[in-house]
């Protein structure tokens, strides 16, 4: 069976970009987010109220209502509550698009994994170059973004990193999911963001850590074996007991679903785990980083 290929773009939800740093597929003026807007507007006007009046009793500013209604910025949850109530929208228009609006502000590549990652019961991760968006501080994140070249505007910047964030309640949900993570030692000595976003993000692996249903390991330089030298992936189980493989490489990114390539990447991360230290050592080398930083 062939991989579906989800689409273009980079390291877990970072994606690479075209002319001017922006992609189409990153374009959050298009699809649901412009329908969403639409309505806010079309809602509004029927309620008789300006931008400013209807800002006012949100906690937002005109322009924020003006952003939502262009397109040009993805509303939070919590806004399309709030504004569905105020607005009196019937049978909650704006509400049944929550969830779709949610899905906008991840780049097109990633919205369907995306999607399998919150749901999974089980996500098994490698990563080579950067901390897994999972496991990222804000501040991490942000550096990570502004890094890009071409350069994402601020407005992008910032939207890619309330959606790292908002993946990140999948550690605060019921039932708690399983959750490990192998993470080459380069990445943790690589400085990304400065001194203190460094020893900011050494800290929150630390923090997470010691979840109960977390474990992080870390693949040393000295090791002689190492058979994750193919690159990065993640294993996703499914509630339902499916099991997937997400790759991603420069532009391409790929969820396999046959059984086959599943298992022998199952059979690699199981490897890599072993060849790996341990996560109470793993602990320790991260703990003699942070004092080292």
């Amino acid at each position: 069976m062939e991989p579906t290929e989800l689409g273009t773009g980079g390291d877990a939800g970072d994606g690479r970009t075209g002319e001017a740093g922006f992609r189409p597929e990153d374009d959050p003026g298009t699809g649901v987010v412009a329908a969403f807007g639409r309505q806010l507007k079309l809602l509004r006007t029927a309620a008789g109220m300006e931008r400013a009046e209807l800002g006012g009793r949100l906690g937002y500013s005109a322009s924020s209502i003006a952003s939502y209604e262009q397109a040009r910025r993805i509303p939070p949850p919590r806004f399309i509550e709030r504004a569905d109530e105020v607005l009196g929208a019937g049978g909650g228009v704006l509400i049944a698009l929550k969830e779709e609006v949610a899905r906008a502000q991840y780049p097109a590549f990633f919205r369907d994994a995306a999607k399998l990652e919150a749901e999974a019961v089980e996500l098994h991760i490698y990563d080579t170059h950067v901390i897994n968006g999972l496991l990222q501080t804000e501040e991490y994140a942000r550096a990570v973004f502004r890094m890009r070249r071409p350069p994402l505007d601020e407005d992008t910047i910032e939207q890619r990193v309330a959606e790292r964030m908002l993946r990140q309640e999948i550690f605060a949900r019921r039932p708690l999911p399983t959750l490990s993570f192998v993470i080459e030692e380069s990445v943790l000595t690589r400085p990304i963001g400065g001194r203190e976003v460094t020893r900011g993000q050494l800290e929150q692996l630390l923090l997470y850590s010691q979840h109960r249903n977390v474990e992080i390991q870390v693949m040393p330089h000295n090791r002689e074996e190492h058979s994750g030298l193919a690159g990065p992936f993640t294993l996703i189980e499914t509630r339902e007991g499916r099991r997937m493989a997400y790759v991603e490489v420069q532009r391409h990114s790929r969820l396999y679903t046959d059984r086959e390539t599943v298992r022998e990447m199952e059979v690699q991360y199981g490897i890599l785990r072993a060849q790996a230290l341990p996560p109470r050592e793993s602990l320790t080398f991260i703990e003699k980083l942070l004092g080292e930083t």
